[in-house]
């Protein structure tokens, strides 16, 4: 363990003094803590960070893709400033003109039929709160969700995430797996995105009908699954999940925490599909995780339910001003910069095409897919067999790309491509060439 430079030395920090004070004291997440390196990181603007000796990077993860709007925008750092000097805490059960004004801009992201917003600390807790809400609506238990799914680290939410990290987790009860949709390594034989769609509700529709529809409170997807690997769902497939859900009264929850707000090329991803869940849970991109919140856009026949009824949730920091302020700030410079067709234009007509040329050049990319400014690389080391490049690989590959000043998203054997809703084209062809010479430097050795 390095040792802890004197105190005079974290009033003046470096990277040195930095890197020791987090390795002393800070408990990492999903972490086997004496392995861990930190990046330093001292300050950032736009798509750009860097540490204390000046060396820049291009923040192409938007960090756990949530800066949406970049790092440090003025207008969003300037109204938690102005808010901090008027209220910094209420409690929750107050009413607060930033949170009202917050829970307008959101409802009007939303599609038709939504009427109010429940604030939570992120995403996590979001999830919580949309399954507590399906429970207490629908008088049932079991919720499904997919394999290839990430809902956050708390109770119900990381039981209801796919991936292996539940697993040392399962605490929550009543909780049914299926799976989503991934024509690349697909789990139904097919061949075109038709067969995937149609196999894929077969599927869903037979566990449904095997949990016993009359127990099953909630159905809850990711739009476009992040974490998993950016998959996007054929067309129909979310048209059909809506319908299942209708025909056994099951309440369908969306998870746009972080394919939301502009994320994909639309304010919210639901909106490529014509699909209006009950509940959509959100957090990350819709203040840029400024100041931690999240939440759940609640239908209007499940506030009706609760206006009457009581609701047994809450979070002492619901809501909380400066939180909101953020959130009003962030909704605003997106509509008032065009930020969300911004995403939209540069993934359609840069990003999307470069990495589709990278694919036709490398060897080892199996797939790319995405919308938006929402990419998966998906890295093999042969095609044929789309057998995964290694963990070892995939850590050299990151570590050349920060070499080069680069900071990506690395998951499992996939670069998801994920720079802030302000990139510019010149960005983007500047990560496309590094892509590149990375690629080319790993097929070489």
């Amino acid at each position: 363990m390095t040792s802890l430079p004197p105190s005079n030395a974290s009033r003046t920090p470096n990277n040195p003094s930095v890197y020791a004070l987090d390795r002393q004291y800070v408990f990492h997440s999903w972490s086997v803590q004496r392995t861990l390196d930190p990046l330093v990181i001292a300050g950032g603007a736009g798509c750009e960070l860097w540490d204390y000796d000046g060396r820049r990077y291009l923040d192409f993860s938007s960090q756990l893709v949530n800066t949406n709007i970049g790092h440090q925008h003025p207008k969003v750092v300037a109204a938690i400033q102005a808010q901090a000097a008027q209220l910094t805490t209420i409690a929750p059960s107050t009413a607060n003109w930033q949170r009202g004004e917050a829970a307008r801009r959101i409802i009007d992201w939303s599609p038709e039929g939504f009427a109010k917003v429940f604030f939570t600390n992120a995403g996590a807790d979001a999830v919580e709160n949309a399954i507590r809400m399906a429970r207490l609506y629908t008088g049932r238990d079991k919720v499904l969700s997919a394999y290839r799914s990430y809902h956050g680290n708390t109770g119900a939410a990381i039981v209801a995430t796919g991936d292996p990290r539940r697993l040392p987790n399962e605490y929550a009860r009543g909780h049914v797996h299926f799976f989503n949709p991934y024509l690349y390594r697909s789990e139904f034989h097919a061949q075109t995105p038709e067969e995937e769609c149609e196999r894929a509700l077969h599927h869903l529709r037979r566990i449904i009908t095997l949990e016993g529809p009359g127990q099953i409170a909630a159905l809850l997807l990711e739009t476009v699954p992040g974490t998993a690997g950016i998959l996007v769902p054929p067309p129909g497939y979310l048209q059909g999940v809506r319908a299942l859900a209708d025909e056994f009264g099951i309440v369908l929850i969306l998870d746009e925490v972080m394919c939301g707000f502009g994320r994909t090329g639309q304010r919210l991803a639901l909106d490529h599909y014509g699909v209006t869940p009950d509940l959509i849970t959100f957090a990350k991109g819709v203040n840029s995780g400024y100041v931690p919140a999240g939440g759940v856009v609640i239908s209007q026949p499940i506030a009706n339910y609760f206006e009457d009824r009581y609701f047994p949730g809450g979070l002492t920091y619901s809501g909380h001003p400066l939180a909101m302020a953020a959130i009003v700030a962030t909704l605003d410079a997106m509509t008032e910069e065009n930020m969300v067709e911004n995403a939209a234009r540069i993934g359609a007509e840069v990003l999307g095409p470069g990495l589709a040329a990278l694919a036709e050049q490398h060897a080892c990319v199996g797939e790319v897919r995405g919308l938006g400014l929402f990419w998966a690389i998906e890295l093999v080391n042969e095609r044929e067999h789309k057998t995964p490049l290694t963990a070892a690989a995939m850590q050299r590959i990151k570590n050349a790309l920060l070499q080069r000043g680069l900071l990506p998203f690395i998951a499992d054997n996939r670069i998801h491509v994920a720079p802030p809703l302000v990139v510019t084209a010149a960005q983007v062809q500047q990560a496309l060439a590094t892509y590149d010479e990375v690629l080319t430097e790993t097929a070489q050795s």
